[in-house]
Order: structure tokens, then C-alpha cells, then sequence
């Protein structure tokens, strides 16, 4: 991740084609480990291609992978203008948290800290 971090700000610094180099000399300016076989794995899969169409491409393919938890619902359908979808599932997450707290009030049996 780090490898694709710092391939990604080497892009938005002007570097239109950054090298194992400009990756190594990031990743150093922070303190980092550079792994060489990551690096050239990274530049051998992105070469000539657009980093926007490939990061396009990426969210459609995570769009796929359930995510786990009521907030991916909510992102999902905000990103695609579902608005009225958005709403019964943040309803749904409100209705989990203040059940959780009930949960955590019973756990003092009764008894206060300085009752």
C-alpha cells in the first residue's frame, strides 16, 4: 500500500511517468522500507496505463467486495444518488448504537461508582 501511496504522489507532484527510484526516494523521506520487488511489481502493472482509468476501474471492482457493517450500505447508496436508500439504513445504524447502549447501562448491575 505504501509502494502505491508513494507511486501516487510522485504522480501528483508532475512526475507523469515516476520510477523505482522516485518511489525508493519518497519512501525514504518518511523513514520507510522500500521493497523492490513490490515497486517493480507496481510500475510493471501500471505501465502505460492512465491512473485514472485504473483507479476507475479498482472502485468498480470494490464495489463488488461486501465490506461488512451498516456504514458501506450507506456510502454505497449515497455514491449512486440513492438518497432514499440511504436513509432507512442510517436509520437502522441509530437504532443498533442505542441499543448498544442500553446493553453497556445494564452492565453496572445497579450499582453507581460512588453511590
Amino acid at each position: 500500500m505504501k509502494v502505491v501511496a508513494a507511486y501516487l504522489l510522485a504522480l501528483l507532484g508532475g512526475n507523469n511517468e515516476p520510477c523505482a527510484d522516485d518511489i525508493k526516494t519518497i519512501l525514504a523521506s518518511v523513514g520507510a522500507d522500500a521493497d523492490d520487488d513490490k515497486i517493480e511489481l507496481l510500475l510493471s502493472q501500471v505501465k502505460g496505463k492512465d491512473i485514472t482509468e485504473v483507479i476507475a476501474s479498482g472502485r468498480e471492482k470494490m464495489a463488488s467486495v461486501p465490506s461488512g457493517g451498516g456504514g458501506a450500505a450507506v456510502a454505497v447508496a449515497a455514491s449512486r444518488g440513492g438518497v432514499g436508500a440511504a436513509a432507512p439504513a442510517a436509520a437502522e445504524s441509530k437504532k443498533e448504537e442505542k441499543v448498544e447502549e442500553a446493553e453497556v447501562s445494564d452492565d453496572d448491575m445497579g450499582f453507581g461508582l460512588f453511590d
